[in-house]
């Protein structure tokens, strides 16, 4: 532990700290966002088929992928509080690091054999890339108090955003360019596969790599962590029981409790959609030809990161104007407009339009959420263990929200109605909003 507090505030360490981002946001943008969803449904498509027998059922695409997703943060809300408590009490924070660095990694690779005709170990991978990036990028989060000083943590935070932004963007031009252009690669149709879907399977294998030699940088610099001080009992369900003290505390902080319910609602759409827009631009888009459709997706993709940030800029300029509460609420009744204007997304220029109004809001509303839930908190040094319950309820609103965007569309057949759905939970998150306390606002 001595070794940690004297290497703290340390430059080189805090920018190996940020590099992981660099190095694992390849797979949001590349693989959850972008080049997979349209892998995806191309793979469907060529087939001819809209459905599948997995588990059991004939199961359509859509609703497939949505259920795999949801299933992987229901491991995830599990196992992350489950890992927190292990390595404070033992003292291998990066031992966990390495490995879900690594699972992920391999997963990505493992997408490259992707196929209906082993649908199983397809989803397999991408059930365990999920977990990889979202375990490790915990691990990696709850270093910060460990290597910087509070008034280096917002800046050392926001360069990793940045590196992450930049590094993924890279690639994923890199990866649109082996698409569009897969002979210029020496990438060539061979039997059944054409040209196009075996680049995207190459794209696979380029994320797993970037994200394991990328974060080397990051491995060779953080410290392996530290021992957690006084009596070494309940090593296993630790990370559950600071869960649990957390609930008990919020009984006497109403306002908290009522922002995070809020929170929790509204979380469940915003992460959903985040999640499924490239499966919907796919899938109810009229894009023309394959090639259109590749290349508008990723078009689109790039259009939401991009918006985002000056979106987070604006949302951080409205919120010392009008305070946080009253901005989130006008936030989420633009996201339920949003999921209405969905329902009618017809064109390629439809949904570019909707790509450029869910960059506005999209980071903005991630952002002032997490600044809100900090401000509302007690005056307390458990920092830690109040935002690992933020984090696992907003998991858990990934798991019902996903999940149900599964059940409408697979129930209704229709992807428009499951959007429709999702701006429910925005009505109800602004009415909620509207209840918490306000004898001490936010701002």
């Amino acid at each position: 532990m001595a070794k940690v507090l004297a290497m703290k505030g340390n430059r080189k360490l805090l920018n190996a700290w940020a590099f992981y981002d660099w190095a694992n946001s390849v797979y949001s943008l590349v693989i959850a966002s972008a080049i997979f969803p349209i892998f995806y449904g191309g793979l469907f498509r060529s087939a001819g088929i809209e459905e599948v027998t997995v588990f059991g059922g004939e199961i359509a695409r859509a609703p497939l992928i949505s259920y795999v997703t949801s299933a992987a943060f229901v491991f995830i809300a599990i196992v992350t509080p489950l890992i927190s408590g292990i390595a404070d009490y033992l003292g291998n924070k990066k031992v966990f690091l390495k490995f879900f660095c690594y699972l992920g990694a391999v997963s990505c690779i493992g997408l490259y054999w992707f196929s209906l005709e082993h649908i199983y170990f397809g989803l397999t991978c991408y059930f365990f890339g999920l977990v990889g990036f979202w375990v490790s990028f915990a691990v990696n989060n709850s270093y910060l108090p460990d290597i910087a000083y509070p008034e280096q943590q917002d800046g050392i935070s926001a360069k990793g955003f940045s590196m992450g932004y930049v590094g993924s963007v890279i690639l994923l031009l890199f990866n649109l360019a082996m698409v569009m252009k897969p002979d210029f690669f020496g990438i060539t149709d061979s039997g059944a596969e054409v040209a196009e879907i075996k680049a995207m399977k190459y794209s696979f294998v380029t994320v797993g790599i970037w994200w394991m030699l990328f974060s080397q940088y990051t491995f060779h610099h953080l410290p392996k962590g530290y021992r957690k001080e006084g009596e070494r009992k309940n090593i296993i369900l630790n990370g559950f029981l600071e869960l649990r003290s957390v609930w008990k505390q919020l009984g006497q902080e109403t306002r908290l409790k009522r922002y995070l319910i809020a929170f929790f609602v509204y979380s469940m759409a915003v992460q959903t959609i985040m999640l499924i827009a490239t499966y919907f631009g796919e899938e109810e888009i009229n894009w023309g030809t394959d090639s259109e459709r590749t290349t508008g997706l990723i078009i689109s993709i790039l259009v939401i990161q991009i918006v985002a940030i000056l979106g987070a800029t604006a949302t951080a300029k409205a919120s010392k104007a009008l305070g946080n509460i009253k901005t989130l609420i006008a936030i989420n009744i633009f996201w339920l407009l949003l999921c209405i204007y969905a329902y009618f997304l017809v064109t390629p220029t439809d949904f570019y339009i909707a790509a450029g109004l869910v960059g506005i809001v999209m980071g903005g509303i991630q952002a002032l959420s997490r600044s809100t839930y900090s401000k509302f908190l007690p005056e307390t040094t458990d920092t830690t263990s109040f935002f690992s319950f933020y984090d696992v309820a907003e998991k858990i609103g990934i798991v019902i929200g996903t999940f149900l965007y599964g059940f409408v569309a697979q129930f209704t057949s229709s992807m428009r109605n499951a959007a429709i759905f999702l701006g429910i939970f925005f009505l109800m998150g602004a009415f909620l909003l509207t209840r918490v306390h306000k004898k001490s606002p936010a701002s």
